[in-house]
């Protein structure tokens, strides 16, 4: 095939966002109040996230509108390219039969998928007459989407970005300030959460779920205030299915079709995004896609976790959430790769992987940098950390083809750019980077004292 790069014309790009729930052979087990175990309300959820985003996350209709303002914002990137990994490929000196595609969506304003959602949700934020907006963020890439988006529709913004992150990344803090968020690490002194982290360890690096709870904290007590979150629950993976609308589309331009699709994990709306229009069309008998999660070793909730209800913040102030889980308390190594490093997967994409819809693997952090550098000498695109390893998926794949003599069409997302996060390249090349070793002693520590609801 002679065509680099895919892209749909306006004319063609999705309309609608896709909601897998209508299609699941069994839904997810609902969100629970931390209090009286009893299925939370919408009331309840109005007071934490904006009402139509709670309306979207309670929805069992297939398709929901994508409206006009989103749209016409969409359209500074949409639709990002579809790409062969031509050079890729020559490097890694496959067949004919082996083809590898990714689809950009390092080419963004804010450099990753995260707008996808951030629009949406600052629009719904805007339209219900709200002023002020709380949020966390990992690596960043989340906190600088919503900074982009916020500023777009008028919106204040505070958010608290993961302590590790916000000395690794300082680039990304200048992004968020940029746009006019106001940039906080976390733990920080700035709520009681916060403050109780930091009494119980003074250098301690934070974690996502720790970052959560200090922005809920302040929604809490602000009435004119909602948190916005980057993963996890399924208004926010509705978003991203923008992503395997176009994907499918632009396969459909040059006659082909995957039969793997990867995305890296963290939450689940990077993966949910590209594999949920093709598990659409598996779930209906159409096709039969493999599809595959590919989460930090150190952080391995779907490989080695459980599935239980928990927290998904570190304080227990949100619902508590079906997931596959390592624990609320559970906290991770200092990977590069900040937005993967949260202790458990969102509902929907746990009840899937419990009735076996996708595959999950785990991938040391030297080895997917390692595929990252490869990606970047041969296709030219510096990856950020989190695609690292969906990129190390995707040559795995390639390698077992190989090995089988089999024909694959392989699909990853490449989530984000790495332009902002060479500090995690300087350590590879350097040859400070290294992999962590994640007991089951430690596993058990902190999934053993959640409450056995499920």
């Amino acid at each position: 095939m002679k065509t680099k790069k895919i892209v749909l014309p306006d004319s063609e790009l999705p309309r609608q966002w896709y909601n897998i729930v209508a299609d699941m052979p069994n839904k997810p087990l609902p969100l629970l109040h931390p209090g009286t175990k009893q299925p939370v309300t919408k009331e309840l959820m109005n007071r934490i996230f904006v009402e139509e985003l709670v309306n979207q996350e309670m929805s069992t209709e297939r398709w929901i509108d994508i409206p006009e303002p989103v749209q016409d914002v969409y359209k500074i990137w949409r639709c990002t390219p579809m790409a062969r990994a031509t050079q890729l490929e020559k490097a890694l000196d496959l067949p004919a039969g082996i083809k590898i595609y990714f689809k950009n969506e390092s080419v963004s304003p804010a450099g990753s998928h995260k707008p996808n959602s951030a629009v949406a949700q600052a629009y719904y934020a805007s339209k219900q007459g709200l002023h002020r907006m709380t949020t966390e963020t990992g690596g960043g890439q989340w906190g600088s989407a919503m900074a982009m988006a916020a500023e777009m529709f008028g919106l204040d913004l505070r958010v608290y970005m993961v302590k590790v992150s916000f000395n690794q990344k300082p680039y990304r803090k200048m992004m968020m300030n940029t746009w006019g968020a106001d940039v906080f690490a976390s733990p920080s002194d700035t709520t009681e959460v916060g403050r109780a982290m930091l009494a119980a360890n003074p250098d301690d690096g934070g974690t996502l779920g720790g970052a959560i709870s200090e922005a809920v904290e302040l929604v809490m007590k602000n009435e004119d205030a909602r948190y916005c979150l980057g993963s996890v629950l399924n208004h926010v993976i509705l978003h991203q299915t923008i992503i395997g609308e176009e994907a499918m589309r632009q396969m459909e331009m040059v006659g082909d079709y995957p039969d793997v699709v990867i995305g890296c994990f963290g939450g689940g709306s990077n993966f949910g995004g590209i594999a949920f229009p093709f598990l659409r069309e598996n779930l209906a008998g159409r096709r039969k896609t493999r599809l595959i999660a590919a989460e930090p070793t150190c952080c391995p909730k779907l490989t080695r976790g459980e599935f239980q209800y928990d927290h998904g913040d570190s304080a227990g102030l949100t619902p508590l959430i079906p997931m596959f889980t390592l624990g609320h308390a559970f906290h991770p190594a200092d990977i590069h790769a900040g937005g993967l490093r949260y202790h458990g997967a969102g509902s929907t994409v746990s009840q899937l992987l419990k009735d076996g819809l996708f595959e999950a693997v785990d991938i040391e952090q030297v080895e997917s940098l390692a595929a990252g550098v490869l990606f970047a000498k041969t296709e030219g695109i510096i990856p950020a950390p989190e695609s690292t390893h969906a990129i190390y998926a995707a040559i795995c794949e390639a390698r077992a083809a190989q090995e089988a003599g089999e024909s694959r069409t392989i699909v990853f997302n490449l989530s984000g750019h790495g332009m902002i996060d060479l500090y995690a390249y300087e350590q590879y090349l350097s040859g400070a980077l290294k992999n962590y070793v994640l007991t089951d002693a430690e596993i058990a520590k902190t999934v053993s004292v959640l409450e056995k609801l499920i």
